[in-house]
C-alpha cells in the first residue's frame, strides 16, 4: 500500500480502552482494519479487567493479571498515549496530554466515544481529602500498602486509642466494589494479623456503611441475602441506612453521630461518567452522552458513544437508560464496531438490545454469589461459575490469573508492603484514577 492509499483511508478514532473502547477496537479491527486506520486513544497502554481489582488489593493475585496490553491484544489498531483533553467537533479533532506532557492531535472521520467513569463524588466535608477511590491499578496498589502499614504500625502502637484507630478500616459503598472490597479485606488483615503477637488481642474491625436498604441494592435480594451473610460471618459491621457525614484524619462522624477512629476511608459510592462528556456541550442525561439505539450522537452521524460515558436507551426497559456495568459496556463496544463499520459501507447497522445474562460476585474465600441465568446460587458452586465467567471474560492472562487463585489456596498470602504508590498520588478527586498522580498535576481536579 502506498503513502497515498494510506492517507486516502477513513480514520476512526476511539477515546478510550476500557470494556467498551478495547471492545470496539478489536471488532472494528476485524471487520474494517485493512481498509481504515484505526486508533485508540488512552492514557494507560492496557485495558484493566475491573472486576478482580479487589482481589488485587487483597493480595490474591499479581496485578500484571488484569492489566491487558493493547498493543498485543489489537494487532491493526495503533496505540496513542494519553489523555483526551479536547474535542472539536466542528473541525472533527481529538486533542490528547501524553503521559510526558506532549501534546498530540488527530483529524477523524469517524469517533467513538468510550472514555469510562471516574470516581463519584459527593460533598461530605473531609472525604476528598481523607478518602480514596477505587477504580485503578494505583489506587488498589495502595490500599493493599495502606492496610499492611496500618496492622504493622498498630503492632508498634503503644496508645490504645491509636491501635485501635489503625485496625479500623471503613469501607462506604455497598455496592459491587464496595461488597467486594469489604469481604477481602477481613482476610487480608487476618493473615497480617496473625504475623504479629502484639495483636492477639486486638480486635480488627471492618465497617461497610450505604444508605440503601440492604448491600448489593441492584441485585436480586437473594445474592443481597448471601453476601450479606458472609459479610457478617467475618465479622464485617453492615451499617445499612447509614453513612459517612465528615471525615478527618484520625476518625469518620457518620450520619448517625457516631464517631469511628480509624485511619482508613475507601470510597465505593460508585461512578459518573468521565467529566470529558460534559465538555463537550452536548445532551446529556444523568451526565451521560445521549445517543440513539444505534449509539450515534443526534446531529452528528459520525460520533457515537457507548459504556459509561454514553446514556443508551434501554429496549428492554423502555424509558431508561442502560446500566453503568461491564456486561452493557462490553456488548455496546461490540455493536458500536459493527455500526462504524456500517457507516463506512461495510455491513449494516443495528440497535441495541441486551436481557442482562445475570451477575456474579467474588466475596474472597470459598464464598461469591452468582445468578447466571437468574439462577441463584451461593457457596462452592457460585465460586466455580464466579471463576470460570471471569476467566472466560478475560481477553488474556486467564492461565497466570487461574495459577495465582490455586497459589493462593494452598500457600500463606504474601503480606509486605511495596511503597510504590503512596496516599498524594491516588487523590480521590482525578479525572484519570487509573493513572497514579499527585493533586495539582495535570489530570486531577
Amino acid at each position: 500500500m502506498t503513502s497515498t492509499d494510506a492517507e486516502a483511508r477513513p480514520r476512526v478514532v476511539i477515546v478510550g480502552g476500557g470494556f467498551a473502547g478495547h471492545t470496539a477496537a478489536r471488532g472494528l479491527a476485524k471487520r474494517i482494519g485493512h481498509t481504515a486506520e484505526i486508533v485508540l486513544i488512552n492514557p494507560t497502554d492496557y485495558f484493566l479487567y475491573l472486576p478482580l481489582l479487589p482481589e488485587v488489593a487483597a493480595g490474591v493475585i499479581d496485578p500484571r493479571r488484569i492489566t491487558v496490553p493493547l498493543a498485543a491484544t489489537l494487532p491493526g489498531v495503533r496505540v496513542a498515549l494519553g489523555e483526551v483533553d479536547t474535542i472539536d467537533l466542528d473541525a472533527r479533532t481529538v486533542g490528547w496530554t501524553d503521559p510526558e506532557d506532549g501534546r498530540g492531535e488527530l483529524r477523524y472521520d469517524r469517533l467513538v466515544l468510550a472514555a469510562g467513569s471516574v470516581n463519584k463524588l459527593l460533598p461530605i466535608p473531609g472525604v476528598a481529602d481523607h478518602a480514596h477511590g477505587f477504580r485503578g491499578i494505583p489506587e488498589a496498589l495502595y490500599l493493599r500498602d495502606h492496610i499492611t502499614r496500618q496492622i504493622e504500625l498498630a503492632a508498634c502502637a503503644t496508645d490504645p486509642g491509636e491501635r485501635e484507630a489503625r485496625c479500623t478500616f471503613v469501607v462506604v459503598g455497598a455496592g459491587y466494589t464496595g461488597t467486594e472490597v469489604a469481604a477481602q479485606g477481613p482476610l487480608l488483615t487476618d493473615a497480617l494479623v496473625r504475623q504479629h503477637a502484639e495483636l492477639n488481642d486486638q480486635p480488627v474491625r471492618w465497617l461497610l456503611l450505604d444508605l440503601a436498604e440492604r448491600v448489593l441494592p441492584e441485585l436480586d435480594p437473594r445474592l443481597s441475602h448471601t453476601a450479606d451473610q458472609v459479610l457478617r460471618e467475618r465479622g464485617v459491621e453492615v451499617r445499612t441506612g447509614q453513612s459517612v457525614q465528615e471525615a478527618t484524619r484520625e476518625h469518620v462522624c457518620l450520619t448517625t453521630g457516631e464517631k469511628v477512629p480509624t485511619r482508613t476511608l475507601v470510597w465505593c459510592v460508585g461512578v459518573r461518567p468521565d467529566p470529558l462528556v460534559e465538555g463537550l456541550g452536548l445532551p446529556t442525561e444523568k451526565g451521560r452522552l445521549v445517543v440513539d439505539t444505534q449509539l450515534t450522537v443526534p446531529g452528528h452521524p459520525d460520533v457515537f458513544a457507548c459504556g459509561d460515558a454514553a446514556a443508551v436507551p434501554d429496549l428492554t426497559r423502555p424509558g431508561e437508560v442502560t446500566a453503568m456495568t461491564a456486561q452493557h459496556a462490553t456488548r455496546q463496544g461490540k455493536l458500536a464496531a459493527r455500526n462504524v463499520a456500517a457507516s463506512l459501507g461495510v455491513g449494516s447497522p443495528r440497535g441495541y438490545r441486551h436481557h442482562d445474562l445475570g451477575f456474579v460476585v467474588e466475596l474472597g474465600g470459598h464464598d461469591a454469589a452468582a445468578n447466571p441465568l437468574h439462577v441463584p446460587l451461593s457457596g462452592v458452586v457460585a465460586k466455580a461459575v464466579t471463576r470460570g465467567y471471569h476467566l472466560l471474560s478475560m481477553p488474556t492472562n486467564r492461565a497466570r490469573t487461574a495459577a495465582d487463585w490455586l497459589l493462593d489456596a494452598v500457600l500463606p498470602r504474601q503480606t509486605v508492603q511495596l511503597g510504590l504508590v503512596r496516599g498524594p498520588d491516588v487523590p480521590l478527586e482525578t479525572t484519570s484514577p487509573e493513572v497514579g498522580r499527585p493533586k495539582g498535576t495535570i489530570g486531577s481536579r
